[in-house]
């Protein structure tokens, strides 16, 4: 069995304590052919000797860091809206990945996240794919997911590119198509004033799954890129959405997209995907 090259590009940005989780949750990947990318985007911490460490004792690990810094990384009020868009488009310089993914390094996967991707991938013949994700805990992160279980089990758990496609063309703003390439010459905050901001925001809806942890062929980073703020079709309301601006402009350019409702991505979020409540059963 032919299992190509996966690139697993994991941005960094004051990460000393949760860096080594993560890139542990992917060394531990059943999908073994992997080559993981940490970026370094402008830490403070000791991020880099953490990483460095790691790297020592798996060559499959390397790490890079950033030679430049965001003038716009916050906003007026302090937030960061940087989002790691700088550092996952310097990590697709580096790739020699036939395919190329995300982890968060603050997040982890289950331990058959990319396999179970790579394998889906294959089967619907897509160029791009989201999963879903389900609430961290480090019970989990010796554990795989039965998607084949889930496949039988549930339905409505795909989201084909027709559907995507035409929720990427739904969730544009009006004015976008007009503007071309001009629509980073009108400032962020012009644009969620109440009176014209249903020009550029004419839906809300979410990228179906979870957006930072796409697997993609090698060919779309020939075509797109993460964007600044500025220039994203598809930001968030709050001025981050990088990865939601990403992964609708591949759905865009390609209609080859694909997500499967299967959590296979642990977030560090404060409650549960309800979607999943009961889907203990699957882990194993």
């Amino acid at each position: 069995m032919n299992n190509p090259l996966i690139s697993v590009i994991i941005p960094a940005h004051n990460s000393e304590k949760t860096i080594a989780g993560a890139i542990q949750s992917i060394q531990n990947q059943t999908y073994r052919n992997l080559e993981i990318i940490v970026v370094d985007d402008n830490s403070a911490d000791d991020t880099k000797e953490v990483v460095e460490r790691i790297a020592k004792a798996d060559p499959r690990v390397k790490f890079f860091s950033i030679p430049f810094d965001d003038p716009n990384r916050f906003n007026k009020r302090g937030k960061n809206i940087n989002a790691g868009y700088m550092a996952r488009n310097y990590g697709f310089e580096q790739v020699r990945g036939e395919w190329i993914t995300f982890q968060d390094a603050d997040d982890a996967s289950l331990l058959n996240r990319i396999e179970v991707q790579y394998n889906l991938a294959k089967r619907y013949q897509a160029t791009h794919v989201c999963i879903d994700w389900q609430q961290f805990n480090p019970s989990y992160l010796d554990k795989k997911l039965d998607a084949d279980k889930i496949f039988v089990e549930h339905s409505d758990i795909v989201a084909a590119p027709q559907e995507i496609s035409a929720l990427a063309k739904k969730t544009k703003g009006v004015i976008i198509p007009f503007l071309g390439t001009q629509g980073h010459l009108i400032p962020f905050e012009w644009k969620r004033l109440p009176v014209v901001n249903k020009l550029f925001f004419r839906s809300l809806a979410p990228y179906p799954g979870t957006g930072n942890s796409p697997l993609f062929k090698r060919e779309v980073i020939e075509r797109v890129a993460f964007r600044p703020l500025a220039e994203r079709v598809w930001p968030s309301f709050m001025g981050r959405g990088a990865d939601r601006d990403f992964n609708f402009q591949v759905a865009e350019t390609f209609n080859n997209s694909y997500t499967f409702f299967i959590p296979l991505y642990l977030w560090r979020q404060k409650s549960q995907n309800e979607r999943y409540a009961d889907y203990g059963k699957y882990l194993y």
